[in-house]
């Protein structure tokens, strides 16, 4: 990861004052976008989208749990459980997980 992507990504997470997600959002989030990315693989243009917005989400989640004092390696279970119920639910083409990942991806940055 280049240090101008990071630049980028950090700059998107405060360039413009968004609504405060909740620690369960943010950690929701981060394992449908982690999700997402897996089962449609990095090779396509949705793809490297789906990839991006997985990364926002993951560090994004960190960030919350760590502005509310959950231990690390809880919340990256968090992370690890919400990613694999929200495999199961795109697998099984679940609509409220559907509309859920839209939810996430429309609040996430452009990262370029």
């Amino acid at each position: 990861m280049s240090a101008i992507w990071i630049a980028t990504l950090l700059s998107a997470q405060t360039a413009a004052p968004a609504a405060l997600i909740s620690y369960d959002e943010t950690v929701r989030c981060a394992g449908l976008t982690q999700a997402a990315s897996e089962l449609e693989g990095g090779e396509s243009a949705e793809g490297k989208a789906l990839s991006d917005a997985a990364l926002y989400w993951s560090l994004a989640a960190t960030q919350a749990a760590q502005a509310s004092n959950r231990n690390a390696t809880v919340a990256d279970a968090d992370q690890n459980r919400a990613r694999i119920r929200a495999v199961q639910q795109l697998n099984a083409r679940d609509g409220d997980a559907k509309a859920a990942l839209q939810r996430c991806r429309a609040r996430t940055p452009d990262l370029g």
